[in-house]
């Protein structure tokens, strides 16, 4: 696996794995209209393109044999979801291709996040995980992570409960 910085280069591959890994992960569960809905305006070209160019975001995408294969979204200051954490690095996504999941690529790219964390000098890495989703949730709480509050997630006309689980660093 390789590892790099995303550019504006890598726009179109961004939003095709950001649909996929999203569709892969959370479909099954969740109504087609309301995934429709979700998909439709958090993974556009506009968005991610706004996404890429805030300075305060990075994304880092892992590819296998010159193959796009999943990547990490971190933000940190105003760039975070949640504005109420100081000194902090939130994880917005790890998202892997499903076919490649289960080959450590999940781990590389949170040590590439706990990375970033210390580079900048931050003392909290923090993420928000749906609540149904224990496959997640134990891979983060086998890294340190606790639970320490919870947030709306809005998918659709569906409001679900995701964890915020944090890791003192």
């Amino acid at each position: 696996m390789k590892l790099r910085k995303a550019t504006f280069e890598d726009l179109t591959e961004l939003v095709a794995i950001g649909k996929t890994t999203f569709e892969e992960t959370f479909a099954s569960d969740n109504s087609s209209q309301n995934m429709r809905d979700y998909l439709n305006k958090s993974f556009t070209y506009d968005q991610i393109a706004l996404e890429l160019s805030n300075e305060f975001s990075e994304f880092f995408i892992s590819t296998i044999e010159g193959q796009l294969v999943g990547y990490l979204k971190v933000n940190r200051n105003e760039a975070q979801t949640e504005q109420n954490l100081d000194h902090a690095l939130e994880i917005e996504r790890i998202y892997i291709l499903k076919k490649y999941q289960g080959k450590k690529l999940g781990q590389q790219l949170l040590d590439k996040a706990l990375d970033i964390a210390a580079q900048y000098q931050l003392t909290t890495i923090w993420l928000g995980v749906w609540e149904h989703n224990p496959k997640a949730i134990h891979f983060y709480e086998k890294n340190g992570f606790q639970i320490f509050d919870q947030h709306e997630f809005q998918l659709g006309d569906e409001v679900q409960i995701d964890l915020m689980m944090k890791l003192e660093l």
